[in-house]
């Protein structure tokens, strides 16, 4: 899942961190002092860009086609959407800290198809809008980006398909699938909840898509996740979070020392679970075997 890493030692130049999710690119890109003002030609790709500030973003300059179609600057929480195959190009005039995901069309078009809606052909009102929904979603996100080689992949992909599902929803035109009458759509079958379990249990690290997690139970992506959490009150990864530190708990009774425990449990090392053991239990690990004792 780590896809870049890129620090710069000169506070003046773009520092950036990245990570993938199938297809979709998530990148984190932040700048203190910009030297170099001139005007930067952004790549001619057929894919969508969702830019979300996490900070006040106070002056920059927009180009389409040649002309210049924006100059100012985006609250924090702002949200801006542009397909990359319209020839543009930037210019950064102050300091900025933002997300960047980068959707291919034709992950889109899968997408839309998936949810049996007519795809998505562009977005409106969505150049500058503060939208919490999405600042929510990729600040989840920032732990990923800021170590991407402990990115859970399962959760990223969770979090960037409920990105790309909002963002389409609220300024793609795309509408809600509603169940027949108005009826819930059921959670999973009982082959579907063991079979589902089973697969993520068997890779507790959580270096698995959801879209194989969903094709294990015949499922695609969203529905997979809906059906999960109508049938377990959790999305898959919080089940897995869950699992784990359960594991944890039964392997804590035993002599084996705590750094071993963590990884087989799927967590990187002993300092991440016991932030995560910590979080769930209120007791570090060493703390809770003793009192097992």
């Amino acid at each position: 899942m780590p896809d870049t890493q890129l620090a710069s030692a000169h506070a003046d130049e773009p520092r950036a961190t990245g990570l993938r999710a199938g297809d979709t690119q998530v990148l984190r890109l932040r700048q203190e002092h910009p030297v170099n003002r001139d005007r930067q030609d952004i790549p001619c790709l057929d894919m969508f860009s969702v830019i979300v500030q996490l900070r006040d973003f106070a002056r920059h300059e927009l180009w389409c086609g040649g002309r210049l179609v924006f100059a100012g600057g985006h609250a924090r929480m702002a949200l801006s959407v542009t397909h990359l195959g319209e020839g543009w190009a930037c210019r950064h005039l102050s300091s900025f800290d933002n997300v960047r995901v980068q959707i291919p069309r034709a992950s889109l078009d899968a997408l839309s198809e998936e949810l049996e809606r007519p795809a998505v052909s562009g977005f409106a009102r969505a150049q500058g809008t503060v939208d919490p929904v999405a600042y929510g979603l990729v600040s989840a996100l920032l732990p990923a980006l800021d170590m991407p080689d402990r990115g859970n992949r399962l959760f990223v992909d969770q979090v960037t398909l409920a990105l790309t599902i909002h963002v389409a929803q609220t300024y793609g035109g795309m509408a809600p699938l509603a169940p027949p009458g108005g009826r819930r759509t059921g959670g999973l079958s009982q082959w579907q909840e063991a079979r589902a379990k089973e697969f993520l249990t068997a890779n507790l690290g959580g270096d698995v898509a959801i879209a194989e997690v969903a094709a294990e139970c015949g499922l695609s992506r969203s529905h997979f996740i809906k059906a999960f959490r109508e049938t377990t009150g959790q999305t898959p990864y919080r089940w897995l979070l869950d699992h784990r530190v359960a594991r944890a708990r039964e392997l804590l009774r035993g002599p084996q020392p705590i750094a071993d425990i963590a990884l087989a449990c799927g967590f990187a090392d002993q300092s991440h679970l016991t932030r995560v053991f910590a979080a769930a239990t209120g007791m570090l690990p060493a703390a809770w075997r003793r009192r097992q004792g």
